[in-house]
């Protein structure tokens, strides 16, 4: 079973409702970080973590979880449907 965080998204009008960083796929590549660096940082073992699931935009995020080289940002929508990867 994967290693997973979720963090849950409240931002006001956003179509994302959760973030989910799957620690056992996180290569510490930081891509996510470089896209948004207000909403990811590396922890003490260089896995991402999110530090403000409201921190960017629907867009930001979804490009944020496009750069991961392993897929490890997963993106749900309010009502629980993931909608990336």
């Amino acid at each position: 079973m994967s290693n997973q965080t979720e963090y849950l998204r409240t931002r006001e009008g956003s179509e994302i409702g959760k973030i989910v960083v799957d620690r056992d796929l996180c290569i510490s590549a930081a891509a996510c970080l470089t896209v948004a660096p207000e909403t990811y940082e590396l922890d003490g073992e260089n896995k991402a973590v999110v530090i403000d699931p409201n921190a960017a935009d629907d867009e930001t995020l979804k490009m944020s979880a496009e750069a991961c080289p392993t897929k490890a940002i997963l993106l749900f929508d309010k009502a629980g449907k993931q909608i990336y990867p």
